[in-house]
């Protein structure tokens, strides 16, 4: 039995302790209800100019107009986008720092025994903002306009012709190596900084093909700069219907992009939440999904449970392929 003088203290302890564990639980709503009361940052792994960039900058020009608030996005190139990364995985959070990236946050897990970060682990999912797909695309110049004719040319030049991508481990790079794998051809890769560089490069001559995001490429395919061969995704892009899918020169061939948003892991989960409402209120506006159409891109907009596991299960994926293709770890 408790004396008297013990209850007291004991009563006492107990009220501070509600009272702390409801000061923690009308905390965390006052917070998302003031947040944003500073700039927010997006950080996109890659150079300006490519599909992460521009759906960045756009949905960050409508987080803008909904909530009042300032929102920049901070290109952070590097080591496929592992560099990007690395800088929002460390941030404070504080829903002031978020990441926009690509599906390299489901392949590095498979290729990099090094990385600076856990996908799962350091980063909470916010939504997948988009889905889309890639085209495959050569130099005027390259005596190739079919994927048979690609094939064929390959295997009668292996080795000789090459590819580029936005970048070692990125998803147009496995996309190439799953093209190798399935079509029984050698090519070489060669990785740039971020798809804007990879263009450029295949317009100066320097490479033969280049797999990039529609956004990235369609422009340069209208004006004649570069020829589109396929594309990559399981149905033909709207804005090139006459381009063919990959699929339909080699069966079973089917790589999607997408794009995603995260916040670090720990950030509170009403700002988190906030974000996903503000971000499905943005991208199923008609004037945006008519833009994003337009670049091959999809309005997905999932919750950020749904992302969580659509994340995983990509990581899955692309398990088998860095396995079935023999790829080495890179650093």
């Amino acid at each position: 039995m408790f004396s008297q003088k013990e209850k007291v203290k004991l009563e006492r302890g107990i009220r501070g302790t509600l009272a702390i564990a409801v000061a923690c639980a009308l905390a965390a709503p006052a917070v998302a209800q003031t947040w944003p009361a500073q700039t927010v940052r997006i950080i996109s792994p890659f150079t300006p100019g490519g599909g992460t960039d521009l759906v960045g900058r756009l949905l960050a020009q409508k987080l803008i107009e909904q909530t009042g608030g300032s929102f920049v996005v901070e290109n952070r190139p590097g080591a496929a986008a592992t560099i990007g990364a690395a800088v929002v995985a460390k941030a404070q959070p504080d829903g002031y720092t978020l990441l926009i990236s690509a599906p390299e946050m489901s392949i590095h897990p498979n290729l990099r025994s090094t990385l600076p970060y856990d996908p799962l682990k350091d980063f909470a999912c916010i939504s997948q903002l988009t889905s889309g797909q890639f085209v495959l695309a050569s130099h005027p110049a390259v005596p190739v306009k079919t994927v048979k004719q690609l094939i064929a040319l390959a295997k009668a030049r292996p080795g000789q012709l090459n590819y580029a991508s936005s970048g070692t481990g990125a998803i147009t790079h496995l996309s190439g190596e799953l093209f190798q794998l399935m079509a029984g051809v050698r090519w070489t890769h060669v990785p740039f900084r971020g798809a804007g560089a990879a263009v450029i490069a295949l317009m100066g001559g320097e490479t033969d093909f280049v797999i990039a995001s529609t956004a990235a490429v369609v422009g340069q395919v209208s004006s004649g700069k570069l020829r589109a061969i396929a594309v990559t995704g399981p149905k033909r892009f709207t804005e090139i219907p006459d381009v063919p899918t990959i699929a339909e020169s080699l069966p079973g061939y089917e790589v999607t992009g997408w794009y995603g948003l995260y916040a670090p892991a720990g950030t509170s989960a009403d700002i988190v939440q906030r974000l996903f409402v503000e971000s499905r209120r943005a991208l199923t506006r008609p004037e945006v999904k008519e833009t994003l159409m337009k670049t091959g891109n999809e309005p997905v907009v999932s919750s950020p449970q749904e992302f969580a596991a659509f994340l995983r299960a990509e990581i899955a994926k692309w398990a088998k392929v860095v396995k079935s293709s023999g790829l080495k770890e890179i650093n």
